[in-house]
């Protein structure tokens, strides 16, 4: 551990994706800086997530969950037994990643991430923050709260099959057996920001990256509104607002952040009584940011890809506005980057450094990206900190 009053160098990434995760880009850049500096990987709510808090001191929970298309995984989730906090990846159990073959967008299945919640209730969670990201279902939800002891009902009292395609049969819930989560806490680590249904919902906005055709894509809306409207005329789920902020009879459906995940948000919010808050910005305060940029002479942040989606409230910018509360300058290391001086100084970030830079063949960056983030820490001591 470096003492803050050491005018340390704080090591603040992401993961580099397909590379490196948090933590080793933390190793990697420490290596090549050659000075006093802090590891602290971060994340913004998506894949890597449990790396990023598990390398921050939390200990990792391993469990055998239900995958995506039905399929037992091991996964994990993120344990601070002291403060009884769990943090939960969606995409750790339900990502596109735990796929064993090709997507499957009208049935996969939301239902091992509701397998994690339930085990870390079981352990005696009394904070459960869930990153959403990566997902692999477009199910509203339904799957996780299935796991948590909802029944799905058709009109004959039959149990609905897992998936978003089979709501379109959904008649009523029975949440008799639901879980308890009375006194817990549940926090939605999130940066998105669309809502359940409509042009800028779950099905129209992220269906198609989970494999949906257009003819899902209706067919998935469909069954999401048959979801909502069944759960908000037999739950009360009212008061929210449509996208655009604009007061509509929506219910939760319209709340900002239901749509995310497939729509994993809308059942955070309906069932679990989730907030959603910013996911970098959480992260950041659950880890302690505040504390360990104190005495830091420049802040290092960065992730495998520096281009617009990185504006949009990634883990960069949400460290480059964190370290500006605190006067510190940031800096950035990236694989590649695609944002010129005036977008990332808008940002708050004096400069960035890519490894492209040094290696312009990005095969030959992801095949060696730890030996290149070294040399570009070098690079980064000789110029920032000389």
């Amino acid at each position: 551990m470096v003492d803050p009053a050491q005018n340390h160098v704080l090591i603040a990434p992401d993961k580099f994706k397909g590379s490196l995760t948090a933590a080793e880009v933390c190793a990697h850049l420490a290596a090549g800086l050659g000075v006093p500096s802090l590891a602290l990987p971060v994340a913004d709510g998506g894949d890597g997530t449990v790396d990023a808090v598990v390398a921050c001191g939390f200990a990792r929970v391993e469990v055998s969950v239900t995958g995506p298309t039905g399929e037992p995984v091991t996964a994990s989730y993120a344990w601070d037994a002291g403060g009884g906090t769990a943090v939960v990846e969606l995409a750790e159990a339900s990502g596109l990643r735990r796929l064993p073959g090709e997507r499957q967008p009208l049935t996969a299945t939301s239902f091992g991430t509701g397998e994690l919640i339930a085990h870390a209730l079981a352990g005696g969670a009394r904070r459960i923050v869930l990153g959403l990201g990566g997902s692999a279902c477009t199910d509203g939800g339904a799957g996780m709260v299935q796991a948590l002891g909802a029944r799905l009902l058709d009109a004959s009292g039959g149990e609905l099959a897992r998936g978003g395609a089979a709501l379109c049969e959904l008649d009523r819930i029975d949440l008799t057996g639901f879980a308890r989560l009375s006194g817990v806490e549940v926090v939605v680590a999130s940066d998105v920001d669309n809502p359940l249904l409509g042009p800028h919902g779950a099905a129209a906005v992220y269906g198609p990256q989970k494999g949906a055709t257009p003819d899902d894509v209706v067919l998935l809306e469909s069954a999401l509104a048959r979801l909502a409207a069944v759960a908000t005329h037999t739950h009360g789920l009212v008061g929210a607002v449509e996208h655009d902020g604009t007061p509509r009879p929506m219910g939760v459906a319209g709340a900002p952040g239901a749509g995310a995940a497939g729509g994993v948000g809308f059942a955070a919010l309906a069932f679990l009584g989730a907030e959603v808050r910013p996911g970098i910005e959480y992260l950041l305060d659950l880890l302690g940011f505040a504390e360990h940029v104190t005495g830091a002479r420049l802040v290092i942040t960065g992730e495998g890809s520096l281009d617009a989606q990185s504006l949009r409230g990634k883990a960069p910018v949400g460290v480059a506005q964190a370290a500006a509360k605190a006067g510190v300058p940031v800096i950035a290391v990236c694989g590649r980057r695609d944002l010129g001086d005036e977008e990332l100084q808008a940002a708050g970030i004096e400069a960035a450094y890519a490894l492209t830079d040094l290696e312009p063949d990005t095969d030959r960056c992801i095949a060696e990206a730890g030996p290149l983030l070294e040399r570009l820490g070098a690079v980064v001591a000789r110029e920032r900190l000389s």
